[in-house]
């Protein structure tokens, strides 16, 4: 029972987030080199354990604020189901365990596990509570995924893959920012100090700035000289629509339903965003693996 509620706190179902770690072997064209898929996957589950023990340590630290919010008030430590002493057990072995798998991999993947680490720890503690900063910090972990999954099969990443990450994960923490003061409202601030320090039409000015910046730099990305001559194609381009209509719809969802607090929760809900999601990733692959020339 204990390690039923022990993994719900590791909340499973934001592991989509780790996915991440995939876009390295899909841009690098080896989804078909079994070697490096199967480091992918342990890769994956790596960051899969290390992010559950954060999740853990996260509602220790946040125990008494997520009682007032009306989801995370069920989370097993909230609700009481889960034992304080049992959740801080629980952090240190799947921390270390996390660790152990780490380290059999190269030793810079190892150090994108740890500052992964650290820094999720210093945004539980601290950065959580500093005003944009927080943002970025959660745009930080998105970026970090995808730099340690080109580690561990040791792989160049393109610059724009990287700036497309920062911009897509700057635009789901900001979206996630309004749903929480939006749907809190006057318990906003009391779930999370730092909301006081936004409102919804400035988080819509910056959603607005890293929308635009977004689709902006993947058209370029799908277009640059770096691009075509790695992929031999410029077929790339038409996969841009399907980029388009995830994140309108992404935005319609967060203003119009009041969606946007659990981005995982929300792809797999919403049949559209997730059918979408679907048509990029096989357009994409389509294009980079058939040899047009």
């Amino acid at each position: 029972m204990i390690g039923k509620e022990v993994f719900k706190s590791m909340r499973p179902q934001q592991w989509l987030k780790n996915l991440f770690i995939f876009a390295a072997l899909i841009f690098s064209q080896n989804i078909f080199n079994l070697p490096l898929l199967i480091k992918t996957i342990i890769a994956f589950v790596t960051f899969c354990i290390l992010s559950g023990s954060l999740y853990i340590l996260n509602d220790l630290r946040d125990q008494e604020e997520d009682k007032l919010h009306p989801l995370k008030s069920k989370r097993p430590l909230a609700s009481g189901r889960l034992k304080k002493s049992q959740a801080i057990l629980s952090f240190v072995f799947l921390s270390l365990l996390s660790f152990i798998l780490a380290a059999t991999f190269n030793k810079y993947f190892f150090i994108a596990a740890l500052v992964y680490f650290f820094l999720q720890i210093a945004y539980s503690f601290r950065l959580k509570h500093i005003v944009i900063l927080d943002v970025f910090i959660i745009a930080a972990g998105f970026f970090i995924r995808v730099v340690a999954g080109g580690l561990a099969i040791e792989v160049s990443i393109s610059s724009w893959l990287l700036i497309c990450t920062i911009l897509l994960s700057l635009f789901l923490a900001l979206s996630k920012r309004r749903h929480e003061l939006v749907i809190l409202e006057s318990k906003a601030i009391k779930h999370r100090p730092i909301l006081r320090e936004y409102t919804p039409y400035l988080l819509d000015q910056m959603i607005a700035v890293v929308t635009a910046s977004t689709v902006i730099a993947y058209c370029l990305y799908t277009i640059s000289e770096e691009t075509v001559t790695k992929f031999g194609t410029t077929k790339l381009i038409l996969t841009v629509p399907f980029v388009l209509y995830g994140i309108f719809r992404y935005l319609y969802l967060v203003h119009q339903k009041d969606e946007g607090g659990s981005p995982e929760a929300l792809i797999i809900k919403d049949r559209p965003l997730l059918f979408d999601i679907f048509l990029w990733i096989a357009s994409a692959i389509f294009i980079l693996y058939i040899k047009w020339q």
